[in-house]
């Protein structure tokens, strides 16, 4: 039975390994040393390195990794087709299917630009590796696209089935939990959502996997049809807004000087 496996690594990133006890698939492996650190204490075998996209903090430690295991060129590093990915072996894009080796994992790929240019998204057996897309309460700065992107890219993880587990790259929940009550102060599903995130930082846990189920009910860049989210993106607008992409900027612009 498969396991993933949150590595923390830098000051809030979390290193997803994939695994079945035996073999394992980084994902997103900033960092080598935490991701070698944790085969090594798991008696695992890298079968296979996936990255969302070309930022330092997601693919800065595939090479070391890769040479440090004497792995180069024996096990096949997935990415965007789009961006330059260290090492890569298989450049991906929407449509497409990968089984990962080892694990007998099947994802398939959704072109989600917006945080980066060519931002891919992984997804199968209800389990969602989004990289910087989407957050926990949250989604990733605008970077290198256009909120008409990031829109599109987010409205096609929100169709998603609602118990898909979302596997994002950073704890950055409670942060975003702010935010999203200064959006909707009268959210019942985001207070509960407060109590139960805080408890388990107290604890030093986790607060992922999210669910899709629980962004649509508590993440107002993913309630751009939520009234009450229109009414607060109109008041920092100071007009009407119609587009859902005009929705979304409007809030994304509020949450980047929150």
């Amino acid at each position: 039975m498969l396991q993933v496996h949150p590595v923390p690594a830098f000051s809030d990133n979390y290193l997803w390994v994939i695994h079945n006890g035996r073999n394992a698939v980084a994902v997103d492996p900033g960092d080598a040393s935490p991701v070698i650190d944790f085969l090594t204490a798991q008696n695992l075998t890298l079968s296979g390195i996936l990255c969302t996209h070309h930022h330092a903090d997601h693919v800065g430690g595939v090479e070391a990794m890769l040479d440090f295991l004497d792995l180069r060129g024996q096990i096949p590093v997935y990415g965007p087709a789009g961006e330059k990915i260290p090492a890569r072996t298989m450049a991906l894009k929407e449509g497409e299917r990968v089984v990962l080796p080892g694990v007998e994992l099947e994802l398939n790929v959704l072109d989600v630009p917006g945080h980066t240019a060519g931002h891919i998204a992984y997804v199968g057996q209800d389990m969602l590796f989004c990289g910087d897309t989407l957050f926990a309460c949250g989604c990733g700065r605008l970077f290198e696209g256009t909120a008409a992107q990031m829109t599109k890219s987010l409205a096609k993880l929100k169709e998603l089935p609602g118990h898909t587990r979302v596997y994002c790259a950073h704890e950055y929940t409670m942060s975003n939990i702010r935010f999203a009550e200064a959006v909707e102060p009268d959210n019942a599903d985001l207070k509960l959502r407060k109590a139960f995130c805080a408890a388990k930082r107290h604890r030093n846990q986790p607060t992922l996997p999210s669910t899709i189920a629980l962004e649509l009910a508590t993440n107002p860049f993913l309630r751009w049809d939520s009234p009450a989210v229109v009414a607060a993106a109109e008041g920092r607008a100071g007009r009407a807004l119609r587009a859902n992409h005009e929705i979304f900027a409007s809030i994304r612009e509020w949450k980047n000087n929150f």
